[in-house]
């Protein structure tokens, strides 16, 4: 073997550095981990092999560079943050502590990241009857205790995941699979009005729409406006947005088509302490499984979920507050529960923070004001001041409820991370 020629050596091993780095950093930014967690454990991995690191984050790209005493080198990486798959985020955060620790070295780091990349996503049947089991759950926390109405909405959502799957493969668009799964929602709501099947089209419609909802990304924006991150922050939040359009549209559409029409206000059913608590539980595992988390941590989140939708429950039954108030309530709770375990599994936080609170997102009143608004616009100026009032009332709770929960989630998860830093740099100074 020849000797080590660090003029001749050195930029070779630049060179593998920062395809080492910048697969790591790809894997954890398009697979849901926060910026901040991102930039840090890149960070911490170029140290660990002799190097500095600087990662900048956009929507679509990474540019990671890599600097020594002999010079800088940088890459551009095409990286769509658009999917949440936990297992990948905790298999390469823990390759990048083994390197960093020192219980591992670049070449195997190399080739279990790349292992990683190929790791497939849960299977369809997982996947499908999970689905249908959160959406019926989901049911169950707004109010549908009928069984047949249950399992129109277990089979309507069911049957969208399943076409969510199939246009994977045929397409990659982003907006594709939201709004077809919606679409379908939509078709089957119209259909089970027509048919009399369930007098529920509100649940039967909108239930398996509500788990196609984007929370994470919405999370994850947040967190990144929290840290100035303005851009990549702002990008998600409006990917979120534009998905939550795309759902509505989807929704109305195939409701269209069936002749049928969302009604834009509705009844509000208490549920039973005990059922709510179930329900949630069910929602948060369904979550859990379109985020691909592992088997074995699926209990947590949903022990925090269950606890979460115990916290809104006893809130708004028992303390009469309003749903958003109940909201951050169970948010504050969650956040402050959720974050050092996110960490300590090397767990995206966005994904589990959602996961444990997803019973909570107000769906019903999103999509209610999308209908109402359709129904605004076909009647025009013969449209009732009630319709006009229950819009914004449906319009003004979902608002505040998605911002009680971004605030009660990214405001606990923020704090400790300042208080972590803070207790690390006295440490250091001692």
């Amino acid at each position: 073997m020849l000797p080590f020629d660090p003029k001749h050596d050195r930029p070779s091993l630049s060179a593998a550095t920062l395809d080492l780095i910048s697969i790591g950093a790809k894997l954890l930014f398009t697979n849901g981990q926060t910026t901040e967690k991102l930039v840090t454990a890149s960070e911490q991995l170029a140290g660990a092999l002799g190097f500095r690191a600087k990662i900048f984050a956009r929507w679509g790209e990474l540019t990671v560079c890599i600097e020594d005493n002999a010079g800088s080198l940088y890459k551009i990486v095409d990286a769509m943050p658009a999917g949440m798959d936990m297992r990948k985020v905790s298999a390469t955060m823990e390759v990048i502590n083994q390197v960093c620790e020192g219980r591992g070295d670049a070449a195997g780091a190399r080739s279990a990241l790349e292992a990683i990349t190929r790791f497939e996503p849960v299977s369809v049947v997982r996947f499908a009857s999970l689905a249908g089991a959160g959406a019926a759950a989901l049911g169950v926390i707004f109010g549908a205790a009928h069984p047949l109405t249950l399992v129109l909405i277990a089979l309507s959502a069911g049957a969208g995941a399943c076409l969510r799957r199939w246009l994977a493969g045929i397409s990659r668009n982003l907006f594709v699979q939201p709004f077809c799964a919606a679409f379908l929602a939509g078709v089957v709501g119209a259909i089970v009005v027509r048919w009399h099947l369930s007098s529920m089209l509100r649940l039967v419609a909108v239930c398996p729409c509500m788990v196609l909802v984007p929370g994470p990304h919405l999370l994850s924006g947040a967190m990144d406006f929290a840290r100035a991150r303005i851009a990549i922050g702002l990008a998600r939040i409006t990917y979120a947005s534009l998905i939550t359009l795309t759902i509505c549209a989807g929704l109305l559409l195939g409701l269209a088509l069936g002749g049928g029409s969302l009604p834009a206000s509705g009844p509000s059913l208490s549920v039973p302490l005990g059922y709510d608590v179930i329900a949630a539980g069910v929602a948060v595992a369904a979550y859990g499984t379109f985020f691909d988390m592992p088997w074995r941590m699926l209990p947590i989140p949903i022990v925090i979920g269950m606890l979460a939708h115990a916290s809104r429950w006893g809130a708004v039954s028992l303390a009469g507050a309003n749903p958003a108030a109940g909201a951050l309530i169970a948010c504050l709770v969650v956040g402050f529960i959720i974050t050092p375990i996110a960490d300590r599994l090397h767990l995206p936080f966005a994904g589990l923070g959602f996961a444990s609170v997803v019973s909570l997102i107000p769906g019903v009143f999103l999509f209610r004001m999308a209908g109402g608004m359709v129904d605004l616009v076909s009647l025009g100026p013969q449209a009732p001041l009630a319709l006009f009032s229950q819009l914004i009332a449906d319009g003004t709770t979902a608002i505040l409820i998605l911002v009680a929960m971004t605030f009660g989630l990214v405001v606990p998860r923020i704090l400790i991370e300042e208080f972590s830093l803070h207790r690390s740099q006295i440490s250091k100074d001692l």
